[in-house]
Order: C-alpha cells, then structure tokens, then sequence
C-alpha cells in the first residue's frame, strides 16, 4: 500500500517537472546539438487574405482593421476579409465604412461559429496564403511580412506569430502576462529543433490548400494548421519578428471561461488527430504534441489521486502532512483571491495561486465538456 501512496504521489510531481522544466531544457539542449536553419529570402511577395472573425466588435473592429492597412506589406497583394458572426451590434456598419480602402465584409445568415464561419469563407479567400487574426489583437506593421517572408522555404506549411501580453485600460492578471513570456520561449525552442505542434490564435499565416483543407465546426483551426501542415508532410514554425499584441484579460474568471473553452475544443482537436502521437510515425514531432500538450493537461487529472497518496501517507511520513498543509494554504488563497475585490491590487503572491489553479481546473472544466459532449462550437469571442 505505502508502494501504491508514493506512486500517487510522485505521478503528478513527476508530470509537472517534465512538462514545465524538463521538455524545455531537453528541447533547449537539442537546439545546440542542430542550430536553426537560415530563412531563405523571398524574392517576391505573393497575394495574402488576412481574415478576421467578429461577433458583437463594435468597439474593437476598427481598430483591428487600421492595424491591417498600416501593415508593411504590398497593398496590391493584401485582401481583408471580416467575418461577422450575424453580429447584432454595428460592427457590420463600421467595416462597410472601409470597403472604400478595400476591406470586404462577409456576414453569416445566423450564428454558427467561428470555425463554421471561416469555412464558409473559403471559396471568398483569393491569396496562396491565409493569414488569421482576431479583433482584439493589434498586428506589428511588419507582422505580416514576416509571416510571409518564412514562408519562402518551401517546407513550411505554418508560420505563427510571437504574442506579446499588453495591459489595456489598467486590465488586471498580470500573471497572465509571465505565462504568455514562457509559452512564447518554448514555441521558440520547438521552432529551433524543428517546429511548432499549435499555432497562436491570436495571429498565424497557412498556405491556402492547406487552409482549404475542411475541419469540423467544434475544432480549433489554428491548433489544427500545424497538426494539418505535419500531416501534409510541412513543418510550422513560431516567428520572433512577427508581433502580435494581445491585450490581457480584464478579470481572472474570464481567462478561465477562455481557456475551458480554448482546452475542450483542444481536446476535440487532438483526438481527431491523434495518430500523430505514434512516434514510430511522427517522430520528434509527436514526442513534442505528447510532451507540450498531453502531459499538461494529464497534470491536473493527476492531482487529485496525488492528494489521495498524500492522505495514505500522512500517518507515516512528516513531510506528507507538510505536503497536505501546503495544498491547503494553497486552497486558501485561491478562495481569497477570487473573492478578492480589486484583482488589480491582489497581492502577488495571491494572483499567481489563483492563476495557477484557476488554469488546472480549466483543464479539469475542459476534460468534462467533452466527455459530456457539450458543443463549443458556438463561439463567444473574449472580450479583452
């Protein structure tokens, strides 16, 4: 029994040494064993759509859309395309009002996603590249350039944008902010020995016959490129130069209605593509997808028979019972913070706690929704 208690209790440690510190350091060391290729240079610049899904932006879609057309990027060669979600608000009216500059819109009938919409748009995309954003992300004037420059090689199928967390109106979570830092470093690492395994949602470049390439409406389309482009036999890589602004969360509860949703439809994704975690197939690329991806969300499903471990073996061991009595401060101060009433002025202490077990049971949340079979497909864009 004792045997059984320290195999509980050494599961969920052992995940989180190797997912957050172990796969990085590993991915690290095999960055100097192969440096990074050379980008090849472009020798011209090739039609892009730029799409960007909307629902209810009134107050973001323009901004979004000044962003596009001070991109440095031959304008000839750019078509914007909003998708409104059958908005209610005026962000229809406030995109016609650039059709002039050469901005279209394309309006669905009736609510049905934004992963139904951009399939619906599809047949309207005319670049042998797509680029997709969000309303509420603010693309670096060179952004798109440099997606597409890392395109010239012709191996590359996806290239994703570096997110760079921004406080807007005074937002709270900065916490969010240091997990964006070390999320951004390992996609640097991945791209180093080889490339990325998801593309960021907040800005990322495909070729167009990938991107025709249909997904079911429940999925999430920019974790599906670069599964996708692997499956096609192209690589995706992450792009320092390629700066995304992404304003924070206004309030930790709704980063954590994001990422329930964000997981779910992860989840979804990667059973669909789950042959990619056989290595004998895939390779390095499935003990990345494997590593970066199932191993954090096993961690919290871990936790609790963790706890349980801890339990059996408080009666025998000391450091059991300290164990025990850390997870309980730690359950109290997430109960403090998310009662607290200003989270702009939460102690820090007290915001990464929340923020850490807020993101576990995000996970927990997300593994729920789909064994329940509840449909996330509807999309409810965050509002930042």
């Amino acid at each position: 029994m004792t045997a059984f208690a320290f195999t509980l209790v050494a599961l969920p440690v052992a995940l989180a040494i190797y997912a957050y510190l172990g796969y990085p350091v590993a991915l690290w060391i095999a960055s100097r064993i192969h440096p990074s290729e050379t980008i090849t240079p472009r020798s011209n610049w090739p039609r892009v759509s730029v799409v960007i899904p909307a629902y209810n932006e009134e107050g973001q879609i323009a901004g979004a859309i000044d962003a596009l057309l001070a991109q440095d990027y031959p304008k000839e060669q750019l078509q914007i395309l909003i998708l409104s979600d059958a908005s209610t608000d005026a962000t229809d009216q406030i995109v016609r009002q650039y059709e002039s500059r050469g901005v279209e819109l394309l309006r669905m009938p009736q609510r049905g996603g934004k992963t139904k919409a951009e399939n619906a748009a599809i047949s309207r995309l005319r670049g042998e590249i797509v680029v997709n954003s969000d309303s509420s992300i603010r693309l670096h004037p060179s952004a798109v350039r440099e997606l597409v420059a890392h395109m010239a090689d012709p191996s590359v199928g996806v290239t994703s944008g570096r997110d760079v967390s921004i406080s807007r109106h005074n937002a709270a979570n900065v916490t969010e902010a240091g997990y964006v830092n070390y999320e951004m470093r390992v996609r640097a690492l991945e791209t180093a020995t080889g490339g990325i395994i998801g593309a960021s949602g907040s800005c990322y470049a495909i070729r167009a016959e990938l991107h025709r390439i249909p997904i079911r409406d429940d999925l999430s389309r920019d974790f599906s490129a670069a599964l996708t482009a692997r499956v096609n036999g192209f690589r995706a890589l992450s792009v320092d130069g390629a700066i995304c602004f992404v304003p924070r969360t206004s309030a930790l509860r709704v980063e954590y209605l994001r990422k329930v949703r964000t997981i779910s439809r992860g989840l979804e994704t990667l059973y669909v593509h789950r042959a990619l975690l056989d290595p004998s197939r895939y390779g390095v690329f499935a003990w990345k997808l494997f590593s970066h991806k199932v191993c954090r969300w096993l961690l919290p499903l871990s936790l609790l028979p963790g706890m349980v471990g801890l339990v059996l073996l408080a009666p025998l061991h000391a450091w059991a019972r300290v164990s025990l009595g850390v997870a309980g401060v730690f359950a109290l101060l997430t109960v403090i913070g998310a009662v607290w009433p200003s989270e702009r002025h939460t102690p820090r202490i007290i915001s990464l706690t929340t923020f850490a077990v807020a993101a576990n049971l995000a996970v927990l949340e997300g593994f729920w929704r789909v064994l329940a079979r509840h449909q996330d497909h509807i999309w409810e864009p965050t509002r930042r």
